[in-house]
């Protein structure tokens, strides 16, 4: 087992990471919470396999356990959902000292996590993540909110966890594309910042891909680092967190032209972080080999870096509605090297158009 701390004064909080450690769940929540009172938020899908060991390890904790199930999918994370949820907390009588716990991927965490924000001015809650995605990326660093029609996140704010609980042993239930969504996560994190643990993904990509154990807790600790380091220099996204949205321009573009049905967001990360890579040698930022490395490995994990049938206009226009856009300039994040990444707001609309047609 493996335990780190993000390091934010008050609102600090630790990531314990292990095999197996959900049987546990209940104990180690109950520690950082204000109460004996428990609300778990999941979906039906996970909630089959993972729901029954979380609330009877709450229950060992003698705490008192409501469950509130959302529908399983990228196009619930609405303001209506969270309404859903709401209205249930208020049926149950949940006060304000109550602890909120997700049970879930990031759609469940983050919407979650928004409720916990925002329900009677906000109560305590803790991640149990269960995708890899969530594992490495959501779970960790605050940000909750959710979708608008208009685009993605536009609606949240940063809300930390009192606690992250990632057992490694849950994602063996996990369908084979939600695994390879978040290793699309996990190859970022070298990208922007660490080049030995993009090489290390390189040359231990198949036993990832296998679940081996020892490759699995040292990328999942490597990212949640990586992504602790981030949030605990830049907590609100005023400089250097916005780095960890390289590949999310281009990829929330992608999922809200396509209404969210079309690609998982590993997949239009993945699709986003070619086309920004492309942007990149276009600039004469990286050179074809850095490109080539960078595409190779998403390929060979078998994440798209093209995209099928894309609406280029329908992509510019959610472009502009995007949370990076400041003072009318979109900024995006652009790779120098692998472990290095630059923020920019001199991309031209045309060279964003080109790059379209090329991964399209």
């Amino acid at each position: 087992m493996k335990e780190l701390k993000v390091n934010l004064g008050e609102r600090s909080y630790k990531i314990t990471i292990g095999s197996g450690i959900l049987q546990d769940a209940g104990k180690r929540a109950a520690q950082v919470a204000r109460s004996k009172r428990a609300v778990i938020v999941t979906n039906p899908t996970v909630a089959k396999h993972y729901l029954d060991p979380l609330e009877k390890s709450l229950e060992r904790a003698e705490c008192t356990v409501s469950v509130v199930k959302i529908p399983d999918g990228e196009q619930y994370k609405t303001l209506e959902t969270v309404e859903t949820v709401y209205n249930r907390m208020v049926e149950e009588r949940v006060d304000r000292r109550a602890l909120l716990i997700a049970l879930g991927g990031g759609v469940v965490g983050d919407l979650a996590g928004f409720v916990a924000a925002t329900y009677m001015r906000g109560i305590d809650f803790v991640q149990v993540p269960t995708t890899l995605l969530a594992q490495v990326d959501s779970s960790v660093g605050g940000k909750v909110g959710v979708n608008l029609k208009k685009g993605k996140n536009l609606v949240g704010a940063f809300y930390q966890p009192k606690l992250v609980i990632i057992d490694t042993s849950v994602l063996k239930t996990l369908p084979e594309r939600e695994l390879k969504a978040g290793i699309a996560e996990v190859i970022k994190y070298g990208i922007i910042w660490e080049k030995g643990f993009f090489t290390f993904i390189e040359r231990n990509l198949e036993k990832l891909m296998r679940l081996d154990p020892a490759v699995l807790e040292k990328v999942v600790g490597v990212s949640c680092s990586v992504k602790a380091q981030v949030v605990e220099e830049d907590e609100r996204e005023g400089g250097l967190r916005a780095i960890l949205n390289f590949g999310h321009t281009v990829g929330h573009a992608i999922e809200a032209a396509t209404a969210y049905k079309k690609y998982l967001h590993g997949e239009a990360i993945s699709i986003g972080m070619a086309g920004a890579a492309r942007i990149a040698l276009k600039l004469g930022m990286i050179d074809k080999e850095t490109l080539f490395r960078i595409e190779n490995l998403l390929c060979r994990a078998g994440l798209p870096v093209k995209a099928e049938r894309l609406n280029e206009d329908q992509v510019i226009k959610h472009l502009s509605l995007d949370k990076k856009v400041k003072s009318g300039k979109l900024h995006f994040v652009m790779p120098h090297e692998i472990g290095r990444v630059t923020i920019s707001e001199e991309v031209p609309e045309s060279l964003i158009r080109t790059v379209l047609k090329e991964i399209s």
